[in-house]
């Protein structure tokens, strides 16, 4: 959809984003406590310390009680690096923060929104992205989609659509509009 793009956007809009994926990219990591839990729900992931994502993601593929464990133990590791950061930004007083969320709808991270932002391109566009990523196949694409809300739910869920299709300096310039429309709706 291009979540990511954006992110890097609006950081250079001086919005903080917070990034899901990287979460969970943590909790695979060395010295991460998800590491037990993990180990202890899929035997033979942990190599060296740290979670092999092909292996883990050759258990889970297409298997939705697999999943369901894996979530049961990330979603609330990836909540909690969410709660530091907003506490870490609401110190240092920000004008605002972003979630870069995969399943912001899915697992009712948008309640902890006052607006969303919902980044989308039409469904050829995103195989044409998807499938250039190392491991991905129609099969897995078809997998991910099914498992996600249809993205034009989450369009007509969110405060504001970003079509990412049109190119980059389209997506630069919607999303400077939006940040400036809330800037001066935020001014007293």
């Amino acid at each position: 959809m291009g979540k990511s793009t954006a992110g890097k956007i609006l950081n250079t809009l001086d919005i903080p984003v917070h990034d899901a994926d990287g979460a969970v990219h943590r909790a695979f990591a060395q010295g991460s406590s998800a590491i037990t839990d993990i180990e202890a729900a899929f035997p033979d992931v942990v190599e060296n310390g740290e979670v092999n994502r092909l292996a883990l993601g050759k258990i889970v593929f297409n298997d939705i009680s697999a999943i369901r464990r894996l979530e049961k133990i990330l979603h609330p590791l990836v909540r909690a690096d969410r709660k530091r950061f907003i506490a870490a930004h609401q110190r240092q007083r920000r004008f605002a923060i972003a979630f870069d969320v995969p399943l912001l709808f899915e697992t009712n991270t948008d309640r902890e929104c006052d607006i969303t932002i919902v980044v989308t391109a039409p469904s050829f566009v995103q195989a044409y992205r998807v499938l250039g990523r190392p491991g991905m196949t129609v099969e897995r694409l078809q997998a991910v989609r099914q498992r996600q809300m249809p993205d034009f739910e989450k369009r007509r869920r969110a405060g504001f659509v970003v079509p990412t299709n049109l190119g980059k300096r389209f997506t630069v310039d919607k999303l400077r509009k939006i940040i400036g429309a809330l800037r001066a709706q935020s001014q007293p």
